[in-house]
């Protein structure tokens, strides 16, 4: 069951690259502007270059997870994409977690 709002076309994804903020960390880079919504909404990008469909699905997932249980810590309103590096590729779900927490740390979207 999907529990959280994506981000669906080429336009919203560029939305966020265009008119966004950015900040990056050894695996994953998060983008992120404000949306005029009541919820976040997250865009997932894997490039080719990561791996091949079961890397890059895997990673995919790792991220979706690691958002999934720190949603409810997070402020609402945004738009966020998450693209992953190709030092992300066989990476654990902790690390993961913890470069996805240290990018919204970065960008002060955690709620005080």
């Amino acid at each position: 069951m999907k529990n959280y709002h994506s981000l669906r076309n080429n336009r919203e994804f560029q939305m966020v690259y265009n008119e966004g903020n950015s900040k990056a960390n050894r695996y994953l880079v998060l983008y992120y502007r404000k949306n005029d919504l009541e919820y976040n909404r997250l865009g997932i990008s894997v490039s080719k270059k990561v791996g091949n469909s079961v890397v890059r699905h895997r990673t995919t997932r790792l991220i979706r997870e690691s958002y999934r249980l720190n949603q409810d810590n997070l402020k609402t309103g945004y738009d966020m994409v998450v693209i992953a590096r190709q030092t992300a590729k066989g990476q654990n779900y902790h690390t993961i977690e913890s470069e996805f927490l240290h990018l919204i740390d970065l960008h002060h979207l955690k709620k005080s």
